[in-house]
């Protein structure tokens, strides 16, 4: 008897010890600010720990989501423009009933930190402001898709500015901070959290573009319950302070 619970500890000690779950993200630059600022809440209240990966909504090039999953990349979790999920959905990269729609941003202007902001709350103020500036940045995923085929040749400015297009949003913010740039036009989530540059203000309501950033369990994926709970956390309540405090607004509420 004195033995048993010497037995019991070698039994308890040779047993497998559970492995905590483990998640890839590939995620694009509109919704990184509120997530990096969400997941070390998520991963210590859930225990499920995460590594990040990131890439373009849309586009051409390898850095895009969709050219990643392509490539093998591994993922579980994609957070992107609705645009971009959509066509994810399309090429069954993404498992059926799992796409919720996070958030929503507006386009902005950033300027160079230190500057002067200038107007850019009406058309003609805005459409002054591109045909002044001597190069425009814009990203070349969802946003910048939409401004080259159809803002600006709706303007009628398309031949009429230097438009420098960057493959990531990142891209278009440093091309601004180092003087590269005049200013950039892109999500305002992306410009809030990025260096060197300030948000001047957002386009007027009657040729804006308000994005969607969404998330979906990619196809394949080790662990869908897990992913879930990742989605779920991101879309709750309890996330929508720091997402609105990050220039979007939750969905949360809407659901």
């Amino acid at each position: 008897m004195r033995a048993l619970p010497f037995v019991i500890l070698i039994t308890a000690l040779s047993w497998p010890v559970a492995a905590s779950a483990q998640l890839n993200v590939l995620i694009s630059g509109g919704f990184s600010g509120a997530y990096e600022k969400l997941l070390p809440e998520f991963e210590r209240t859930s225990g499920i720990k995460v590594t990040t990966g990131s890439g373009a909504s849309q586009g051409a090039g390898p850095q895009t989501i969709a050219a990643q999953l392509a490539g093998n990349v591994p993922a579980d979790v994609v957070i992107l423009s609705r645009e971009g999920l959509s066509e994810l959905i399309a090429a069954n990269r993404i498992t059926a009933g799992t796409d919720v729609d996070l958030a929503r941003v507006p386009l902005g202007v950033a300027v160079r930190a230190g500057t002067p902001k200038p107007d850019v709350s009406t058309v003609e103020a805005f459409k002054k402001l591109l045909l002044g500036a001597k190069i425009v940045a814009i990203p070349g995923s969802t946003s910048g898709i939409w401004l080259k085929s159809d803002l600006f040749p709706r303007l009628g400015i398309a031949d009429k500015i230097n438009v420098e297009v960057s493959s990531r949003g990142t891209g278009a913010t440093s091309m601004v901070a180092t003087g590269k740039a005049d200013l950039a036009v892109m999500p305002v989530s992306e410009i809030m959290h990025a260096p060197g540059v300030e948000l001047a203000g957002s386009i007027a309501p009657e040729i804006q573009f308000v994005q969607t950033f969404s998330a979906g369990v990619v196809a394949g994926s080790g662990d869908i319950e897990s992913s879930k709970r990742l989605i779920e956390f991101l879309a709750s309540t309890r996330a929508s302070e720091v997402i609105r405090n990050s220039g979007m607004e939750p969905l949360a509420a809407s659901r």
